[in-house]
């Protein structure tokens, strides 16, 4: 690791989570130029800190760097380049004519010019930061013997992103990193320090690991472990500093927390007690650490059943059962209108429904609230058209809603209904039903995506006569958040619901429904290469290569799924060396006349990664970088597979990647014409991820792995849905007393 004390000299890049600053070296005791032929350059993501970067400022880094050599107008100097960072944190120019050249000329100092600060300094030396950072009546009378009322506001204003700057110094000497403190401060403001000095552990709720607050712990001047003590934690025995109750109480939250990272809504003891020998590696230590357990107020211990509750999953879980047993328990609305409306819905369809196809209808329009489940082909979207052209009959108000901006076009193209992404919905005013406009159905499709807290948000958004349809594969992938709604509500069984289990063959299949029926079933096809589904038979190094060259054969209407990011990367990298090398670079120029890059081409397949309402993207969206042409802030075009384009600025220059390749999550609602597999067992790849990945092809499907593994994960049970959920429970005991 190198360290660098420098002053910046020039900003050519500054995006919200990219920054490129360049500086020159500074001599540590006197502030001085170091040497004119070395030059500092730094790249790294600013959102990680707390002061926003300023020409002028002292900064101190430390990282691994490289030392390339330069020239610039015929001068030759050695340019030290800082990309992987451990620490960098701003330190204020403390030499009187440093100090003074900085403030003179930063346009956060408004009104203080060179002739003014110098009279300051003149006159308070180093004081003068004292006095500026302390804002009060004192230190007002003072500085205004110098300063119009104007010029005083502008150096306060000046000095307040820096007057918790030796708190930020000190974080960030102890390995808090800048996202922490960012939330730190956020929630504790100036007394963040004081409320770390008094318990680090809280650490650990703002994101920091618990092995990491240990060191902070003991390396904190003064902590008052007990009422009686005064000793630092060096003085304490160390037996002493391991059982304090605070340290106990947070490896219980930790280990609890791990466990609702894994999508559990709740965890039991014998679950969280390899986690608390990880953290606390001592049988009494644990022990005690469940006793202390007794009185943490973030989570409800049910003893009956050993199980530990977060209060926040609790009360979601709580609100759900209650909105949905409250539909269910309303009374079936078999009428003359409902009849009429069913009669004149099935007599418009072309063909005649299924039995089973038509009690999901009927269960849908004669409940308030239902689902419709079923894997691909047993005709989802019939059934739920057929309802919707039904209670457009009646004259309701439809609220469509899909998780994803694809999934969500898919379902208006199926449906034929005005559609929303779940993120839109809840951004518009509350569903409240009004007396000329009575009736309103809310559907929720491709359930199995939805999450505890997103579900939260849905039945808290509509009033709760609204009625509510889902529709899903409860044997797909659980949601990445915590929780398994759908599955909840189907094993509950006291939802009603309708599961469509005949694949209809049609002329032209393609066989992708029978496939991963017997996918899902735990049983291997009799040919893995069947239909319009081939399998390639490939060893694990070559899976990358194997899917570049797949996709490249058909590459207008394909997409690869890979179960982790490495592969993707990995993938991406390939398609785009092979297919759009010679693409012009999207380029943007820099504020020291330099032009730099990103390594996205004209003609790249592009994922963005954020939620950007405002551009109309979000978190999974894919689209084609169509322009690269840089001009007034825009750094080229992409559009979208909506068809809408959107302006590359520097917040969506942020969230774009290469987009050839994606995972599985990011495919979760959408189809594509041609779908590639990247089959590699690990420990998120099992049967449920197997069977969804293959339900994200429309006509043809390759899967690029080794025989052995696609046998192993067809085989063995999905270990996926095995989540522990509360929601199940209230729904089964709705007749009960839940007691925690």
């Amino acid at each position: 690791m190198n360290t660098a004390y420098f002053r910046i000299t020039s900003i050519p890049c500054l995006k919200d989570k990219y920054a490129i600053l360049r500086g020159i070296p500074l001599l540590e005791e006197n502030d001085r130029i170091a040497s004119a032929r070395h030059q500092v350059m730094i790249e790294y993501d600013p959102s990680q800190h707390i002061i926003a970067p300023s020409v002028g400022q002292h900064w101190r880094v430390t990282g691994k760097h490289t030392v390339e050599k330069e020239e610039r107008n015929g001068f030759k100097f050695d340019l030290h380049r800082y990309k992987d960072i451990e620490h960098m944190y701003c330190a204020l120019p403390e030499t009187g004519d440093q100090l003074k050249d900085f403030i003179a000329k930063s346009p956060e100092f408004k009104g203080i010019g060179i002739a003014k600060i110098s009279q300051l300094w003149s006159k308070h030396g180093k004081r003068l930061m004292d006095l500026a950072m302390n804002d009060n009546e004192a230190t007002d009378a003072i500085l205004i013997e110098d300063l119009t009322a104007a010029a005083l506001k502008g150096l306060r204003e000046g000095f307040s992103q820096y007057k918790n700057l030796k708190d930020y110094q000190w974080m960030t000497e102890h390995d808090i990193p800048g996202s922490v403190q960012q939330r730190l401060l956020k929630h504790h403001e100036d007394s963040a320090l004081k409320a770390i000095k008094a318990d680090p552990y809280i650490l650990t709720v703002f994101g920091m690991s618990f092995e990491k607050v240990d060191a902070v712990a003991l390396s904190c001047a003064k902590v008052d472990y007990k009422p009686s003590s005064s000793l630092s934690p060096e003085a304490l025995p160390l037996e002493d500093f391991h059982a304090d109750e605070r340290r106990l109480r947070a490896a219980i939250e930790v280990a609890i927390r791990k466990e609702v990272d894994k999508g559990h809504t709740y965890t039991v003891r014998d679950d969280i007690i390899p986690h608390l020998r990880v953290l606390l590696k001592d049988s009494e230590l644990i022990k005690q650490a469940l006793m202390t357990a007794q009185d943490v107020r973030q989570f409800v211990i049910d003893p009956t059943r050993g199980s530990y509750h977060p209060t926040a999953q609790l009360v979601m879980e709580a609100t759900v059962s209650k909105r949905l047993l409250a539909l269910s328990q309303l009374e079936s609305q078999s009428n003359e209108e409902a009849e009429f409306a069913l009669a004149r819905a099935f007599a418009d369809l072309p063909y005649p429904l299924m039995d089973k196809q038509k009690e999901a209808v009927r269960t849908s329009i004669l409940n308030h609230v239902s689902c419709i489940t079923g894997g691909a082909g047993t005709g989802k979207t019939t059934v739920l058209r057929t309802v919707l052209r039904t209670y457009s009959n009646m004259g309701a108000t439809i609220h469509a809603v899909a998780l994803s901006g694809r999934a969500a076009m898919r379902l208006h193209e199926s449906i034929g209904f005005g559609t929303l992404t779940i993120a839109a919905f809840l951004r518009q005013e509350p569903v409240q039903p009004l007396p000329d406009d009575p009736l309103h159905v809310l559907v929720i499709d491709e359930a199995s995506m939805i999450d505890l807290p997103t579900m939260y948000k849905l039945v808290t958004h509509i009033d709760p006569s609204v009625r509510i349809i889902f529709t899903g594969d409860p044997n797909q992938l659980p949601p990445i958040g915590c929780g398994k709604v759908l599955s909840d509500i189907v094993e509950s069984k006291t939802i009603k619901n309708t599961t469509l289990d005949i694949v209809k063959r049609q002329s032209g299949a393609t066989g992708i429904p029978e496939y991963s029926y017997l996918i899902n079933l735990g049983e291997v096809p009799t040919n893995l290469t069947s239909g319009n589904i081939t399998f390639h038979e490939t060893s694990g190094d070559l899976i990358a290569q194997t899917c570049a060259e797949l996709f490249i054969d058909s590459p207008s209407d394909s997409r690869v799924i890979a179960p982790t990011k490495v592969l993707v990367a990995d993938i991406n990298n390939l398609v785009q060396s092979r297919t759009n090398k010679g693409g012009d670079r999207m380029e943007f120029a820099g504020a020291d006349g330099y032009n730099y890059y990103r390594n996205l081409r004209n003609g790249d397949q592009i994922l963005f990664t954020q939620n950007n309402y405002e551009a109309g993207i979000q978190n999974g969206s894919l689209g084609k970088l169509i322009d690269v042409t840089a001009s007034d802030g825009c750094y080229g075009v992409v559009e979208l597979d909506t068809g809408e384009r959107v302006e590359v600025n520097d917040s969506i220059l942020d969230c774009m990647e290469l987009g050839y390749a994606i995972t599985l999550h990011k495919a979760q609602g959408s189809q594509f014409p041609r779908i590639i597999i990247a089959l590699k067992k690990g420990r998120i790849v099992d049967r449920a991820w197997l069977y969804t990945a293959i339900t994200r092809a429309e006509t043809e499907i390759h899967i690029v792995g080794s025989e052995r593994d696609f046998k192993h994960i067809t085989m063995n049970p999905s270990h996926s849905h095995k989540r522990n959920s509360f929601l199940m429970q209230l729904l089964s005991n709705a007749n009960d007393t839940v007691t925690l």
